[in-house]
């Protein structure tokens, strides 16, 4: 079997364009600001969500996709004679999107084999196991080996970041009210990690440019990392955080990317975070 093709969905906050030259599928999550809905939004770009955010009272909300949109995302990729598609999504704890995109599959079920993974992680965290997969497609793997080496990437990535605020995860169910309220009081900044498909505390720094630093300590504890992405979401302290993270690991290789509107609207604005492959 070959001629895999990938598909995930935009959670991942790759480069759409990038990823649909090299034929991979990508199904959106809808995003809702207010009374302007997906129709509205899915053209915006992070600079034109942001934007929009800043000019309205409530928080942006986020859907799954139907089953349908998968099913035409796999439907695409069989139409083109492809062997078999590997679909990754962001975390089944965050996102009812695994599920639509496994009954999506059931339903192609004896006409086109797909393999659905649960990344159980979002934005790069995603992403990093989407290009792992590609590379094998594009080297001729199967979908054994596709799937091999998406699950080989998410075992070993890490996903951490810093928020200027927790209130967009509280509001959104993501994190308790307690941490919520805690990290207001005392003006902490907290950094944050995907563990186990959900996010999780994993430290309080007293300013901003403390935990930019311990986010870039995390790197440079990690030793050796195959893949990173700096991921951020209209950040005005990126080019120092780069700069940080160059000291551990070359510059031209380090991936910077846009936090979309999926995960951005559980982030918030001005986050910014690291998510890396750590070498086999």
């Amino acid at each position: 079997m070959t001629g895999i093709r990938l598909v995930t969905d935009s959670g991942a906050d790759l480069d759409a364009a990038c990823l649909k030259a090299r034929g991979v599928g990508i199904v959106n999550l809808d995003v809702r600001l207010g009374d302007l809905g997906p129709e509205v939004t899915r053209d915006w770009d992070a600079e034109e969500f942001w934007r929009q955010c800043s000019k309205s009272d409530v928080l942006p909300e986020t859907s799954a996709p139907s089953p349908g949109a998968f099913q035409g995302a796999f439907r695409e990729a069989a139409s083109s004679g492809a062997g078999g598609a590997v679909c990754v999504t962001m975390s089944s704890k965050l996102s009812a999107t695994y599920q639509a995109a496994v009954t999506a599959a059931e339903s192609m079920a004896g006409d086109f084999p797909v393999t659905v993974i649960d990344s159980c992680s979002a934005s790069m965290g995603e992403g990093i196991a989407v290009l792992a997969g590609l590379e094998a497609a594009e080297a001729g793997g199967d979908l054994a080996d596709t799937e091999r080496a998406v699950r080989s990437a998410l075992g070993r990535t890490r996903v951490y970041g810093t928020l200027d605020t927790l209130e967009n995860l509280r509001k959104g169910g993501r994190i308790g009210g307690a941490q919520a309220f805690l990290g207001s009081l005392l003006s902490i900044k907290p950094v944050i990690e995907v563990r186990d498909g959900i996010v999780e505390p994993e430290s309080r720094q007293r300013t901003r440019r403390r935990s930019l630093q311990y986010l870039a300590g995390k790197v440079k504890e990690a030793g050796a990392i195959r893949r990173l992405a700096v991921i951020h979401a209209l950040a005005p302290d990126l080019e120092y955080f780069v700069e940080l993270i160059a000291e551990s690991f070359a510059r031209s290789e380090i991936i910077v990317t846009n936090i979309g509107p999926v995960i951005g609207t559980h982030s918030g604005p001005a986050s910014i975070g690291v998510c890396f492959e750590l070498g086999q």
